[in-house]
This record gives C-alpha cells, sequence and structure tokens, in this order.
C-alpha cells in the first residue's frame, strides 16, 4: 500500500473509535505535529519564566515543604518538550510522568524538557509500575524484592536524566496489604536514603478511600494520586479518606478530575469541564489536580480557571446536571464489581479506562497502552451471545468492549510521538 494510501487508511481506522480527534484535515500523526511549531502560552502571572516563574493559586503538598500550583500537569499527551516548558513557563511547577506512558518514552520527553532549568524550580513525580504486578488482582508477588523495584525506579531516573526523581509513585496501589507491603516499603525507604527520590507516593483508579488510609498508616508515603471528581461513588467515604490523609501529612493530587472528560461518546450532551474541576479543588484537602492537557487552548482554559475557584449558579447546575447522567457517563469508577461476572476473566476495568481515554480525552496513544496491559483474546466477547456482567455505572459492557479492542489494530508505530 502506498504511503498516502496507508494514512487514509489508518485515519479512517481511528476516525471509528476516536471520532472528531482524528477526522481528516484536523488530525495529524505524531510526528507531523511534533514538527508544528506550538503558539507560545502567556505566563499567568506579571513575571516571565526568565524572571522567576510567576506565582499562581497554591497550596502546601502535605508535609513535602513542597507549594504547589493548584494545576499540575500530566504529561501523558504531550508530544514535545516544547508543550511542557511552557507549562513550566505559565508556572506549573508539578510535572508527572509514568513508566508505561510510551513505553517509558515520555519520561524521556519530560527530562529533554525540563533538563535545563533551575533543578529547585519545578518537581517532577513518575508512577513506576514493578515487575509481576498484576493490575486487575491488585496484587505483587509475595517473592518481590525491594532490589527489584530499587532497579525500576532507577530506570526511570535515566531515562529522565535528572540527578533525582522528585516523587516516585507505586500505581495501582488500591488494596492495602498492597500498600504496606515491606519489600514496597524498604525499595522506597532505601531510595531516600541514597537521594534517588526525594518523596515516596502511591496512585490510584479505585478503592480510593482505602488506598489513602493505608498510604497514610505506612507511615513512608508522602504523596498520593487518587481519582477523585463528582462522580466519585462513595463521597462522603472519599472525603473522610481525604481529611485522614491530609491530618497524616500527606499530600493529595487528585487525578481523573474530570470523570473522562465528557459525558458521551458521541459528545451529544453538554460538559462543562471549568465546573468539574472546581468542584474538586473545593475540598481544601487536594493539593492540585493533575491535569492531561495536551494543546495550548486547554492549559490557557485551565489557568484561568485556577484563579477563580468559586462556583457559579450555572456550574453548580451543570456539575448536578452532568451527575444524574449514569448511563451517559464515560467514567469508570474501577469498582472491580464487573470482573467476577465476566465468564472469560477480562479486565474489564482497565478496558473501560482506555474506552475513557479514547472517547473522553481523545488520547488514542495512552488509550492504545493501556489496552496492550490487557492479556485478552482477538475477540474478547466472542464466545458469549449475551453479556452476563451487569455494569454499577450502568455501562454495555460487551459494546464497549468490542468497540475499544479495534485499536488494538492500529500498528503502535503509528501512534508514537
Amino acid at each position: 500500500m502506498a504511503k498516502n494510501q496507508r494514512r487514509e487508511f489508518l485515519k479512517k481506522s481511528l476516525a471509528g473509535i476516536c471520532g472528531a480527534a482524528v477526522i481528516p484535515g484536523v488530525w495529524k500523526p505524531r510526528c507531523e505535529r511534533a514538527a508544528s511549531p506550538s503558539p507560545s502560552v502567556p505566563p499567568a502571572g506579571a513575571a516571565s519564566a526568565a524572571a522567576g516563574v510567576p506565582a499562581l493559586p497554591s497550596r502546601p503538598l502535605g508535609k513535602t515543604g513542597i507549594v504547589t500550583p493548584l494545576l499540575s500537569m500530566g504529561t501523558a499527551g504531550a508530544t514535545t518538550p516544547d508543550f511542557i516548558r511552557q507549562g513550566y513557563d505559565a508556572g506549573i511547577k508539578l510535572f508527572f510522568s509514568a513508566t508505561y506512558y510510551g513505553h517509558g518514552n515520555n519520561e524521556r520527553l519530560v527530562g529533554q524538557a525540563l533538563k535545563d532549568l533551575p533543578r529547585d524550580s519545578f518537581v517532577v513525580g513518575t508512577a513506576a509500575t514493578p515487575d509481576g504486578l498484576n493490575p486487575m488482582g491488585g496484587t505483587l508477588p509475595k517473592d518481590m524484592k525491594a532490589e527489584t523495584y530499587m532497579k525500576t525506579a532507577e530506570d526511570s531516573l535515566k531515562r529522565f536524566g535528572l540527578d533525582h526523581i522528585d516523587i516516585l509513585l507505586m500505581p495501582f496501589a488500591e488494596k492495602r496489604e498492597f500498600i504496606i507491603f515491606d519489600p514496597v516499603l524498604e525499595a522506597m525507604t532505601a531510595l531516600k536514603k541514597q537521594g534517588k527520590i526525594r518523596f515516596a507516593g502511591i496512585a490510584t483508579h479505585g478503592g480510593c478511600d482505602v488506598a489513602l488510609r493505608a498510604a497514610a498508616d505506612a507511615k513512608v508515603y508522602d504523596v498520593a494520586m487518587a481519582a477523585y471528581n463528582y462522580k466519585t461513588a462513595n463521597k462522603a467515604a472519599m472525603d473522610d479518606a481525604l481529611a485522614y490523609a491530609a491530618t497524616a501529612g500527606l499530600g493529595v493530587v487528585a487525578m481523573k478530575t474530570t470523570a473522562g472528560g465528557a459525558q458521551d461518546k458521541k459528545r451529544t450532551q453538554p460538559f462543562n469541564s471549568n465546573a468539574a474541576l472546581k468542584w474538586v479543588l473545593q475540598n481544601k484537602n487536594v493539593s492540585s489536580i493533575v491535569s492531561g492537557m495536551s494543546s495550548v487552548e486547554e492549559l490557557r482554559k485551565n489557568l484561568e480557571m485556577i484563579k477563580d475557584l468559586k462556583m457559579s449558579d450555572n456550574e453548580l447546575q451543570d456539575i448536578k446536571l452532568a451527575d444524574l447522567r449514569p448511563g451517559a457517563s464515560l467514567y469508570c469508577q474501577q469498582c472491580r464489581k464487573c470482573v467476577p461476572q465476566c465468564p472469560a476473566n477480562l479486565d474489564i476495568p482497565t478496558m473501560m479506562r482506555s474506552y475513557m481515554y479514547a472517547y473522553g480525552y481523545r488520547n488514542v496513544a495512552d488509550a492504545r497502552h493501556t489496552l496492550d496491559s490487557v492479556d485478552m483474546p482477538g475477540d474478547p466477547c466472542g464466545k458469549c451471545d449475551v453479556c452476563s456482567v451487569t455494569c454499577a455505572s450502568g455501562f454495555d459492557v460487551k459494546e464497549r468492549v468490542r468497540d475499544i479492542v479495534r485499536l488494538k489494530d492500529v500498528p503502535l508505530e503509528f501512534l508514537r510521538g
């Protein structure tokens, strides 16, 4: 197939998965986007980055001594160092990556963006996945060694090209026995003593109230990144856990703050992202929200939002209406109630998260990398005429699974930056 024909074929394949994000004439392959200059973002304060990073509304990050702007950058959607640097120039201080973003390439991208800046002027965090982690079961190998996880962290540090990582996060940390696990605690403690990391933390998509309490009780963790938004299923329990963590000195960074980034696959329902983000920041126990921004427009919009957190009557009404549409939501609670119901033993929560990345955040690369972490047959629902899974959020599980697995047909090299 000729190069141009192949490109058009792949555009159409991706457009079927992610809609307008990849329509011909709008979407470009990452290699083309990286070559295009990005418009500059004006600093959020009066000062320029050259004279000192401008001050943004900030909160203490627990007892770490870090005072962080209310907005942090999740770098999964960044395709060039320039975009990350623009976030820094606009006053953002915290930048979060992960070993599974682009199979480590995202860490290199972040390091490249920040390498020439004063080391005390930014904070870098990464979620480093240990060998043998079972995300679906939320378990680690019983024979895991602290030295093994230390090597994983050291590999991340090499990719960043920095002298240390500020915050090392243990991802998929939902269960108490996972979080308070001696080899992990030993590794985190040793890495701190060696100066390879400054602070230890966890990251969790589900079971967040339990995870926050466990992290606080462990006495080793300094930071927790947890899913928290207006669609959080048990808000009272989560709010109590946030307060518990804050009292213990944990700095909490909230993720998944827009609850999927859209209300439905075709974006037919209105969605007020400013209202969603402000809702999260009403909780003073949240130090910062991490936003996976991928465009200058998103960056500008979010920077403007944090200047005034007071929610208008219209914003409160928008949140109320959005919360009343459970069936239309793209946000999976990661409650895992679906897993034991599935006769094929599919990791449905991870597949639903991939679906959300594709249709809600329109980040096909992140959706694909998430999907690649799942062990599944080519047609995972092919043996079931009728789906026996009843989703707590009202999702049509079979329809969503069969939809998102089409992304496996897109060559990885076409999605890589």
